[in-house]
């Protein structure tokens, strides 16, 4: 991966990376939050604030939507880059044709149920009697367009995994741009009200859906082809799989506006202001701050790559830097958001129409109360964005996370509960706060150790030398629980046998072609964590990770044209094609594998069996990840052996007649 492109990640000036980078995303998260607040602007002029309150309401029908739309979407988008990483365009197409075809069938049944129970999802939205009738016109005809607009983003998520992210975007602008002159025009010039804004907004996504339909007859990296349209739900369920953290994270926004909504029509009928003020208004300040939010959002996207190849390097210098200027660009944009949201929020609350004395009133509270902190955002996203590209899953996920599920749900029932409607507003600076101090101190402790390696947990310090390499037309793959000798066992079985052995080799070429630093790759190879999945839905292309694991497998394709061992790294799985691959699984008990961890890596007694436990389930979900199929799963191998039975040696020497005789049974064959 010696190319242009990563040249300039270690090399070009940051600030310019940051620009090329980040204004495609910036406008790509922009166009998205424009629908929104688009519709938002004419309804409150052309209808009033009812039809914003109705809007509001029917709002989490597009959030499910965007949910399930994305889960496909993104979910094929990364299936189709791995599969394009290992050259196995078949795969790729069936990951691209089962996605969509998902997404489809999805779309289709979510429609109907969503018109068949239209009334009683609007009642668990926080539906008022007063704004019953205009979202209930208004959610049914979004809830008609709901299949082509599910499908627009699905197929856009992959466009721009098939190498076309502008035409992706134009397809977005362009609806966007029409949503603007349909609304006014429907609304204004025919008099249809909130159905006016329902149907400009159908009518542009319903184009977008077009041109992205287009697109699927000219796709670049693969053909959806007859041969390549096959139903599989082993391919549909990997992509789910991949996709399942965008889905997730949107739903969590569902929950979070319907909760909201209820506790203001709750809290709302007491107070001066009735229910529908209090939903129409915060609905309106919650999408202005999505504007804000897209902007960062789009600028820490941006820089992704940027931290994840000059980590991978150690230019740590390079990584601090970008995390200067993206912060700071960050705080300067939400700086000059809340001197506006301060000082001028009768005149925001005003581009979406005019309203009563309470109205107003209660407008400028929600801005300047909800969003008295929203400054914070401007290191609590970036920093969340940050963590995922350096690898730090677990940390990028609770960040991610933590200000909607973590923190503004619990503050606004408990506030609530006891401030009644003003509590649900203070609970808008209480999360961002609680986050904000989060973000600070997960970034104050990585900022301490950025210039410090975690020590690989598999210590083994052995050179390892190629042998007598010769063309015996075999190649053993080890694959091994943790502590149980596998990789020993494999290094005899080597010698014994002539032929060279790898392991450690493949880092050190894996260093050389990605310049990526050793011990980071030892780090983050053959491991996945729990909360990985979780951040899959910001990753415009391929992250480290799956960086490494497509060019472990070019380098295992290239050392299998010669007879060898190689050990981990899903090599039975990469080499499944090839002929002449004898697959050994190697384990042992727990207390033996207790012993060899003591004994040899440098764990201590007491953590050994939780090291041991916490090892071999990052391997396992690790192959699961790549291969879709389970890693100790014996019916994958030849071979599986307790090492404890003979001993490594004697393991070695049982493993090496078997390949013998299997060898010499495919010879008789012949």
């Amino acid at each position: 991966m010696n190319n242009g492109k990563e040249n300039i990640l270690g090399t070009e000036k940051i600030g310019k990376l940051i620009g090329i980078f980040a204004i495609p995303c910036i406008i790509s998260m922009l166009v998205n939050s424009l629908y929104n607040i688009v519709d938002q602007i004419f309804i409150g002029w052309g209808v009033g604030m009812l039809g914003n309150g109705a809007t509001n309401v029917v709002f989490p029908f597009s959030v499910i939507a965007l949910a399930i739309s994305l889960m496909f979407g993104d979910g094929a988008s990364s299936y189709l880059s791995l599969k394009l990483g290992e050259k196995n365009k078949e795969e790729a197409s069936k990951g691209v044709f089962n996605g969509l075809c998902g997404c489809a069938i999805v779309a289709i049944v979510f429609t109907i149920l969503a018109l068949l129970f239209l009334p009683q999802l609007l009642n668990f939205f926080g539906c008022t009697d007063e704004l019953r009738s205009y979202a209930t016109d208004y959610g049914r005809i979004i809830t008609f367009g709901l299949f082509f607009v599910m499908l627009a983003t699905s197929m856009g998520s992959i466009i721009r995994a098939d190498g076309s992210p502008k035409y992706s975007m134009i397809s977005m602008v362009l609806g966007a741009v029409l949503n603007i002159i349909l609304d006014p025009i429907l609304i204004f010039k025919f008099h249809m009200g909130v159905e006016g804004a329902a149907w400009a907004t159908v009518i542009s996504q319903f184009i977008t859906f077009l041109i992205n339909l287009f697109y699927l007859k000219k796709f670049k990296t693969v053909s959806l082809v007859k041969e390549n349209r096959k139903w599989s739900w082993t391919v549909l369920k990997k992509v789910v799989f991949l996709g399942i953290s965008s889905f997730i994270t949107q739903i969590c926004i569902v929950f979070v506006i319907s909760i909201s909504n209820n506790l203001l029509g709750k809290y709302g009928a007491g107070s001066q202001y009735g229910k529908e003020i209090p939903i129409a208004v915060l609905g309106i300040v919650v999408k202005v701050s999505q504007i804000l939010n897209s902007i960062v959002l789009g600028l820490a996207i941006g820089a992704q790559p940027i931290y994840g190849y000059n980590y991978g390097a150690k230019k740590l210098d390079r990584v601090k830097q970008t995390l200067k200027i993206v912060l700071t660009i960050s705080v300067i944009i939400t700086t000059l958001a809340l001197l506006l949201f301060q000082l001028i929020p009768d005149k925001l609350i005003l581009l979406f129409g005019s309203g009563d004395a309470n109205y107003i009133e209660f407008a400028c509270l929600t801005f300047r109360i909800y969003l008295m902190l929203v400054i914070c955002n401007g290191i609590q996203i970036p920093a969340g964005i940050f963590f995922q590209a350096i690898g730090k899953s677990s940390r990028s996920a609770v960040l991610s996370l933590s200000r909607q599920i973590l923190f503004l749900l619990p503050a606004m029932i408990i506030l609530s509960s006891i401030f009644g409607l003003m509590g649900v507003l203070y609970a808008g600076p209480v999360a961002d706060g609680l986050s904000f101090l989060l973000s600070v101190c997960f970034l104050r402790q990585e900022i301490k150790n950025l210039n410090k390696w975690h020590s690989t947990i598999e210590n083994e310090d052995d050179e390892e030398e190629i042998v007598n390499v010769s063309n015996r037309g075999v190649v053993i793959t080890i694959s091994r629980e943790y502590g149980s000798g596998g990789r020993y066992v494999g290094r005899l079985v080597a010698e014994k046998m002539g032929i060279g052995f790898y392991d450690k080799k493949i880092v050190k070429q894996l260093s050389k072609e990605l310049g990526f630093l050793e011990e980071y790759i030892e780090n983050i190879e053959q491991k996945r964590e729990d909360l990985d999945s979780f951040n899959n839905g910001y990753y415009a292309g391929l992250s480290n990770a799956d960086v490494l694991y497509l060019k472990e497998a070019e380098i295992i394709k290239d050392l299998a044209k010669s007879s060898c061992v190689i050990v981990g790294r899903c090599a039975d799985y990469v080499l499944k094609e090839k002929e002449n691959v004898i697959k050994i699984f190697i384990y042992s008990r727990m207390e033996d594998k207790i012993k060899r961890a003591t004994k040899y890596y440098g764990v201590s007694k007491k953590e050994a069996s939780s090291v041991i436990n916490k090892i071999n389930k990052l391997r396992r979900k690790h192959y699961k990840f790549y291969t879709g199929d389970d890693w100790d799963d014996k019916s994958h191998y030849d071979l599986c052996i307790n090492s404890d039975i003979l001993g490594v040696e004697k393991t070695a020497d049982l493993i090496c007649d078997f390949i013998k005789e299997k060898i010499n049974d495919k010879s008789d064959d012949c």
